[in-house]
C-alpha cells in the first residue's frame, strides 16, 4: 500500500542524484549524500506555505497571551472553563494551536519512505521502487567519510573480509555519533529559536515548550543509532532548515498589558 510513496522519495532522490552525476562521480558519497541534502530542500520548499502559515499561527497565538492570562484570572482553578474559553478565543481569532505540528507531520511520511529505501540497499539486493540492480548496489556502497550512507551504528556496511568489515563498522559508528549529536545540537537550537519567536508563554503551553525543547533532542539521542547515515544526513539538514526559517522571521513582540474589565 505505501510502495508509490517509497517509489516517490526513491524516484526524487534519484532524479537529483542524476544531476549531480554529471559533474560528480556517480558513485561517489558526495553525490549520493548531496542528493539527500537535496530532498529535504525539496520537500520544505512545497511545505513553505505551510510553514508560513504556521509561524503566522504563532505569532497570532503570542499575540492572544495577554487576554489567556485575564482568562485565566477570571476563571481561576476552573479548568474546564478555562479551556472552554481559551478554545473559543483561538477559534475567534483564527489560531490553531496544531498549526505548529503541521509541517512536522507532513514530512514523516517522506522520513520513514527514506527510512524504508535506505534499510533495503544492500550489495547483491535486487532494485526495487525505480531503481535497477545497479543503481541500488552503487546507492549501498556510496559512503559519506568511510562509512556506508546505507549503515547503521550497529551495521558494518558493504560485505567484505573480516578486517574490512571491522574498519567499515569503526567508520559507520564515528559518523553516526558525529551526526546524532549534531542532530541533537541543531534541533535544540531550532526548538530554542522557535520558542524565542512565539514569546514567553505560561500554563499548560509552557509545559508543552519544556517538553518539546527537552523531549525532541532526547528522543533522536535515543533513536538515531539505529538510523541509518543516509536518514540521519537527511533529518540533521531538515533541522538546519527549520532552524534557518526560525532567525530569519522577526521575533515575537512584546505583549500589551491586558485590559482591566
Amino acid at each position: 500500500m505505501l510502495d508509490p510513496l517509497y517509489t516517490a522519495v526513491a524516484w526524487v532522490l534519484t532524479r537529483w542524484h542524476d544531476l549531480l552525476a554529471t559533474v560528480l562521480d556517480p558513485a561517489g558519497g558526495a553525490t549520493w549524500t548531496l542528493a539527500i541534502v537535496l530532498l529535504v530542500l525539496t520537500v520544505r520548499g512545497l511545505l513553505l506555505p505551510v510553514s508560513l502559515r504556521q509561524q503566522a499561527s504563532a505569532r497570532a497565538a503570542q499575540a492572544l497571551q495577554p487576554e489567556v492570562a485575564e482568562l485565566r484570572r477570571r476563571h481561576g482553578s476552573d479548568h474546564a472553563a478555562l479551556a472552554e474559553a481559551v478554545q473559543e478565543l483561538q477559534r475567534e481569532r483564527g489560531v490553531s494551536p496544531l498549526a505548529g505540528c503541521l509541517p512536522a507531520l507532513v514530512q514523516l511520511p517522506v522520513f520513514l519512505s527514506l527510512l524504508h529505501v535506505l534499510r533495503r540497499i544492500a550489495p547483491g539486493r535486487p532494485g526495487r521502487y525505480g531503481w535497477d540492480d545497479a543503481l541500488t548496489d552503487q546507492a549501498a556502497r556510496a559512503e559519506l567519510f568511510s562509512a556506508p550512507i546505507s549503515a547503521s551504528w550497529s551495521g558494518s556496511g558493504p560485505a567484505g573480509d573480516a578486517a574490512r568489515q571491522l574498519a567499515a563498522l569503526g567508520d559507520v559508528r564515528l559518523v553516526s555519533t558525529v551526526l546524532v549529536l549534531v542532530l541533537c545540537l541543531v534541533t535544540s537550537l531550532a526548538q530554542r529559536a522557535a520558542q524565542r519567536r512565539v514569546g514567553p508563554v505560561t500554563g499548560q503551553a509552557a509545559t508543552l515548550q519544556r517538553l518539546v525543547l527537552y523531549g525532541a533532542p532526547l528522543g533522536f539521542l535515543v533513536t538515531g543509532f539505529l538510523l541509518p547515515i543516509g536518514v540521519l544526513v537527511y533529518w540533521t539538514t531538515n533541522s538546519l532548515v527549520t532552524w534557518a526559517l526560525q532567525r530569519l522571521g522577526p521575533p515575537a513582540q512584546p505583549s500589551a498589558a491586558p485590559a482591566v474589565v
